[in-house]
C-alpha cells in the first residue's frame, strides 16, 4: 500500500523555483510518490489577473489552470528527486488534448488531480484533471521534462 503524504507552501518553495505572482499552487493535499497528487488553488479577487481578465465578472485564465496542473506535476516530480541525479527543474514540454469546460471564479477552491501516465528518463507524461467541487472545469495532458542544474 502506498504511503499518502501532504505538501503545505513552505515545502513547495522549497521545492519549486516559482514565486508570486507565478505560484500557482496553495498546497497539495494527496501525494502517492510520483504517480499521483491533488494540488490546491484558492482563487481571490487580489490576483493580478482579475482586474483584467473580464473586470465585471473575473473569469480564471485557462493557461494558468494548466500551469498548475504542470506545478502540480512538477512539485512531486521534483519532490522525490534523486539528489545524485543533479537535476532540480522541470520545463514544460507539450500541452496535449486541453479542454476547459466550465469557468472558475474569485471565491472557487480548484483541485488538480494529476496522474503519472508513464516517465522515461527525463522526460515524464502526466494527465491532469481540475475540478472546482465535482465539477470539472478542465483537463490536459502535460510533457515535462527534467533538466539538469
Amino acid at each position: 500500500m502506498a504511503e499518502l503524504n501532504a505538501m503545505e507552501i513552505g515545502e513547495l518553495l522549497s521545492v519549486m523555483p516559482h514565486r508570486f505572482p507565478m505560484l500557482m499552487l496553495d498546497k497539495i493535499v494527496s501525494i502517492d510518490g510520483d504517480d499521483s497528487a491533488i494540488g490546491v488553488k484558492c482563487i481571490t479577487i487580489n490576483e493580478p489577473w482579475a482586474q483584467g481578465h473580464f473586470p465585471d465578472r473575473p473569469i480564471f485564465p485557462g493557461v494558468l489552470i494548466i500551469e498548475a496542473i504542470a506545478q502540480t506535476a512538477g512539485a512531486i516530480a521534483l519532490r522525490g528527486q534523486d539528489e545524485a541525479s543533479g537535476t532540480n527543474t522541470m520545463m514544460l514540454l507539450g500541452v496535449d488534448e486541453a479542454k476547459f469546460r466550465n469557468p472558475a471564479h474569485p471565491g472557487d477552491v480548484i483541485h488538480f488531480h494529476l496522474k503519472k501516465e508513464h516517465r522515461r528518463r527525463q522526460v515524464g507524461r502526466y494527465r491532469g484533471i481540475a475540478k472546482v467541487g465535482d465539477k470539472i472545469i478542465a483537463e490536459a495532458m502535460i510533457t515535462a521534462m527534467f533538466i539538469p542544474q
